[in-house]
C-alpha cells in the first residue's frame, strides 16, 4: 500500500539535505537513504553525517541513524528525521513511498528507477526525466538553477564548480593522494592560499586560495587521490553561513517541492505540524 505522505530522499549530502530540511518544514515524513561511508564536505549541513555519528542537526531539525525500517514511525513521532544505511535503494520496494528523491549528486545514475514509487525525481546530471525517472532538476548554477526538466536530462558535468566571485575550479581542493585524513583546520576557519590544512597520511594538503573554509572532509577518512575533500569560499564574509543550508540547496529544494504539490503529493491532514524557526542570525 503507498504510504501518501512518506517520502525517500536517496543522499544526505549538503544539497540533498537543503531538500530534505524542506520536505520536513512542509510536513512531510522524510526517510532518508545514505551510503555506509558518507563522503560529505559541507558537513555542518549534511544529515549523512548520522551515519558516523548516531544523529545530526541541520539548521534546528534532527537527523537519526536507524537500523531497521520499523524503527522510522517513532522518529518520526519525536519529529525527527530517520536516517538508513541502504545503498541500493531496496528500503523503496517495502515502504512504497509516494514519492523518491535522487539527490546522491553522483553525477551518474546509481540505480534509481520510476519503479521505486509513484513519483521519482532526480537532481542533476545522470538521468532523462520521462525515461529513469519522472522528472529532473537542474543543479548547475546560473540562469537554469532549478529548472524542473520534464522530458530530456540536465546539463552534462563539466568537472568544473560554478563560479562565486571570480573563482571557479580554485574553490575545490582534490586529494593529492590516497590515504586517511588529517585535519589541521576546520569548517569556518578563515585560511590563506598556500596554507596547509589537512594531510593525507604524510602528504600536505593546500589551500588554493584565501577565504573562508566552507567544508572539508571529515577527519580519518580514507580518500583515493584525486577525490574531492575540500571546498572555499573567497568571500570571508560568508563565515556565519558554513552551518547553514546554501542558496543553491534552497534553490533546488524549492523546485522539489513545485513538482510534488503540482503531481498532487500531499502531506496527510494528520501529520505533525513542524514550525521551523531556526535563527540564522544568532
Amino acid at each position: 500500500m503507498e504510504q501518501k505522505s512518506i517520502l525517500i530522499v536517496r543522499g544526505g549530502g549538503d544539497l540533498a539535505s537543503g531538500v530534505i530540511h524542506r520536505l520536513y518544514c512542509c510536513g512531510y515524513r522524510v526517510l532518508v537513504l545514505e551510503c555506509h561511508k558518507p563522503s560529505a564536505i559541507r558537513r555542518k549541513v549534511s544529515f549523512g553525517e548520522a551515519v558516523f555519528d548516531g544523529t545530526s542537526a541541520v539548521e534546528g531539525v534532527t537527523g537519526r541513524l536507524i537500523s531497521d525500517i520499523a524503527d522510522a514511525e517513532k522518529i518520526w513521532e519525536a519529529k525527527e528525521i530517520p536516517i538508513l544505511v541502504d545503498e541500493t535503494g531496496e528500503t523503496a520496494k517495502k515502504l512504497k513511498p509516494a514519492a523518491l528523491i535522487d539527490a546522491i549528486l553522483a553525477k551518474k545514475n546509481l540505480g534509481t528507477n520510476r519503479n521505486m514509487a509513484s513519483l521519482t525525481v532526480a537532481l542533476g546530471p545522470g538521468f532523462e526525466a520521462g525515461k529513469d525517472v519522472d522528472f529532473v532538476i537542474e543543479t548547475q548554477r546560473g540562469h537554469n538553477l532549478g529548472r524542473v526538466i520534464r522530458k530530456g536530462s540536465a546539463t552534462p558535468n563539466t568537472g568544473i564548480p560554478g563560479v562565486i566571485a571570480g573563482y571557479g575550479k580554485e574553490r575545490v581542493i582534490h586529494s593529492p593522494a590516497a590515504g586517511i585524513m588529517h585535519n589541521l583546520s576546520q569548517i569556518g576557519d578563515i585560511v590563506e592560499k598556500d596554507q596547509i590544512l589537512a594531510r593525507v597520511d604524510d602528504v600536505p594538503v593546500y589551500a588554493s586560495l584565501t577565504g573562508v573554509l566552507r567544508g572539508i572532509i571529515r577527519d580519518g577518512y580514507e580518500v583515493p587521490k584525486g577525490m574531492k575533500i575540500a571546498d572555499i569560499d573567497p568571500r570571508q564574509e560568508q563565515k556565519k553561513n558554513c552551518d547553514t543550508i546554501s542558496d543553491k540547496a534552497r534553490c533546488i529544494a524549492g523546485s522539489v517541492v513545485e513538482i510534488l504539490l503540482s503531481e498532487g503529493v500531499l502531506r496527510d491532514a494528520d501529520v505533525f505540524f513542524v514550525e521551523c524557526t531556526y535563527d540564522c542570525a544568532g
